[in-house]
């Protein structure tokens, strides 16, 4: 017996309906944040910016949180087999998103602040763009710069696209249109990272990311476009 396979190459006779994907998607988001906050509220000071050693301990507790979330909800609402559930599958073809990552970077992302700057220019100037990479550099002395590269590198677009494109946007493909399954995820991507003058940047390598996914059916094009986003704008911080 043969099974229908979703347009984003989900079967979508296992596939969860949307309610289940958002329910799951939230209930795993929210437990991983509550768990890195206690560990930056039990190790660090509230009047001082997180150590990076404890920002490190704070992601990777969150980040555990997040897969187990993925591989809960696999069991629960897929076929109980996460690779094929959340298209975690690599191929050579996705190098091909290290350019668009960087291009998205220093292209892409410049030109979606050209006219917002035009219009408020004390809101997106370089300086606010800039601040959260900057600041975490301040923080990141001798060897600690290589804790950060890790974690920001490798860590958060692994497990963010594993979590977005995978968990969340994968499984909605299977059931609703793509350009406002795409849009939704690109934009939830934005503003979960609680950073107001980065939400159109954010919005659209979010759309960058999840076209990736789309297109592909898998999330490995995505994680590389992720890996070489933030790697250009590590660099371009330094």
């Amino acid at each position: 017996m043969s099974t229908r396979t979703g347009r984003a190459g989900t079967p979508t006779d296992r596939a969860p309906e949307p309610a289940q994907t958002i329910v799951a998607f939230v209930c795993t988001w929210v437990a991983a944040a509550f768990a890195s906050s206690i560990v930056v509220a039990v190790g660090g000071d509230v009047d001082e910016a997180t150590p990076i050693p404890l920002l490190a301990v704070s992601l990777l507790v969150g980040w555990a949180v997040f897969l187990a979330g993925t591989w809960f909800t696999s069991q629960r609402l897929g076929t109980g087999d996460v690779r094929k559930d959340f298209g975690l599958d690599a191929r050579p073809i996705d190098l091909l998103g290290a350019p668009i990552g960087v291009v998205a970077q220093l292209v892409l992302i410049p030109a979606v602040y050209v006219p917002l700057r035009a219009i408020w220019p004390d809101v997106f100037d370089d300086d606010a763009l800039t601040e959260t990479a900057e600041d975490l550099i301040d923080r990141a002395d001798g060897g600690l710069i290589v804790v950060l590269f890790l974690l920001v590198v490798i860590g958060a677009p692994l497990v963010e696209e594993i979590v977005y494109r995978g968990m969340l946007q994968r499984p909605l493909l299977a059931r609703l249109p793509q350009l406002p399954v795409v849009t939704g995820v690109a934009a939830v991507f934005a503003l979960i990272h609680l950073r107001p003058v980065e939400y159109p940047g954010l919005f659209v390598a979010g759309l960058v990311f999840g076209v990736c996914a789309w297109r592909t059916g898998r999330i490995g094009m995505a994680v590389v476009a992720h890996v070489a986003f933030n790697a250009t704008g590590l660099a371009l911080a330094l």
